[in-house]
């Protein structure tokens, strides 16, 4: 019984909210609050979220004088620039409050050889980039970028590769290499994203192969898994038993999942059964085993809890309490992204907590399948968006009324 009044008492100074508005809009004027308020409110209009990306995409090609008010909208709520070097503002802003940044090169669709050459080098020069620089903890880079993805297809469906396809195959796995290796020469943290699930696995074997090289001292690579999908937990322990055995370090980033309404029409298509969990329940029960799950291996293991739930979040902060582990652990990380969830981000960086944001970044053009995901994904009264706009709204009030006080 004593025992337990005592466990009461110390949880009790475990102290974690997320809905302090002035610190998690610190970093905004009232001019970029408004705007990103309007932002938010557009997303309730079904038409400009199915349809914008393209009506935006085909106003560019004919050459409308739209790509300023893109650039002071959607683009500058949740992309950096344009460029690397004109995410710098954005990157020292956020520094400002103790938010690390990744970037990341959103350009997709790309399908070319020179294409993913071209794109190697852009990772590559983010590397460069953040070597050495606190303030740039990770970078990251997205398999499909740098290989074909009806290439990586046919290999996860285990169909023989020609010799055109075999060298093509080869030339993936150099580049995948190339990025890994100078990672982890320059010390520099490294995410590999996901993708669909039907090339996740040649992806996960070859991060694997990838860690077992480069994470020998130091966890430099991570593999960010996907955990709407089935079985992903017991991918998390084969992983981590294979690492043990083979005396190498594993790195995961954490997600709940991008390609929900795709995964789903393909299942239906091609009759096969949903990778995809059915509940949102059971989801994030899947999401916060695998927090416990990298937690209690955290002699191996480094985790980054790439979301943006609440609770979630608020569960890997508290097994760290629970634990006495520092807050600023570097095995512990918590990331969202650029534009959103600011009351998470810059309300854990200011308790302590290691927080990086993605800083996506490239021509507008290009960056708009990206952007049309995160209206998408941001449509929803009930869901993000709501909770974006209702952020949004309180600090505008809160401030308001600070100034007729004063």
């Amino acid at each position: 019984m004593g025992m337990n009044i005592f466990v009461a008492l110390n949880m009790e100074q475990f102290n974690l909210s997320f809905s302090d508005t002035k610190e998690a809009f610190r970093h905004k004027s009232d001019a970029q609050l408004k705007n990103s308020k309007l932002i938010f409110s557009i997303f309730k209009f079904p038409f400009l979220v199915n349809y914008g990306p393209q009506l935006t995409s085909f106003a560019l090609k004919i050459k409308l004088p739209v790509k300023g008010l893109i650039k002071k909208t959607i683009f500058g709520q949740f992309c950096g620039g344009e460029t690397i070097d004109q995410c710098d503002n954005t990157v020292q802003k956020l520094w400002k409050s103790g938010v690390g940044a990744i970037l990341d090169y959103s350009v997709e669709g790309d399908d070319t050889e020179s294409n993913f050459d071209s794109n190697l080098n852009e990772i590559l020069e983010t590397i460069q980039k953040a070597k050495g620089k606190d303030y740039y903890p990770f970078c990251v880079f997205k398999p499909t970028g740098i290989g074909r993805f009806a290439l990586l297809e046919k290999i996860d469906a285990n169909i023989n590769l020609d010799e055109i396809e075999l060298a093509e195959f080869y030339r993936f796995k150099n580049r995948f290499e190339a990025i890994c290796e100078s990672a982890a020469d320059n010390k520099v943290r490294l995410f590999v994203d996901a993708e669909e699930s039907w090339i996740q696995n040649i992806i996960d074997t070859t991060c694997n192969e990838m860690m077992e090289k480069y994470n020998r001292e130091d966890t430099y690579i991570f593999n960010t898994v996907q955990m709407y999908r089935l079985n992903r937990i017991p991918f998390i322990i084969q992983c981590i038993e294979e690492a043990k055995v083979k005396g190498y370090k594993v790195g995961f980033k954490l997600v709940r999942g991008a390609y929900l309404e795709k995964e789903a029409e393909r299942a239906i298509r091609l009759k096969y059964a949903n990778p995809i969990h059915q509940s949102k329940a059971d989801c994030d029960k899947d999401y916060d085993d695998s927090v416990k799950l990298c937690f209690e291996n955290r002699d191996i293991v480094s985790i980054c809890a790439g979301t943006h739930n609440e609770a979630s979040s608020k569960l890997l902060a508290r097994l760290m309490y629970e634990n006495k582990i520092e807050k600023n652990d570097n095995r512990f990380w918590f990331a969202q992204l650029f534009g959103m969830s600011d009351n998470i981000s810059f309300n854990l960086s200011a308790k302590g907590y290691n927080v990086a944001k993605y800083v996506p970044y490239g021509p507008i053009k290009s960056v708009l399948p990206y952007l049309g995901r995160r209206a998408k994904e941001n449509s929803s009264m009930s869901g993000q968006m709501g909770r974006e706009l209702s952020m949004i709204l309180q600090e505008l009030k809160r401030r308001k009324q600070e100034r007729s006080h004063k």
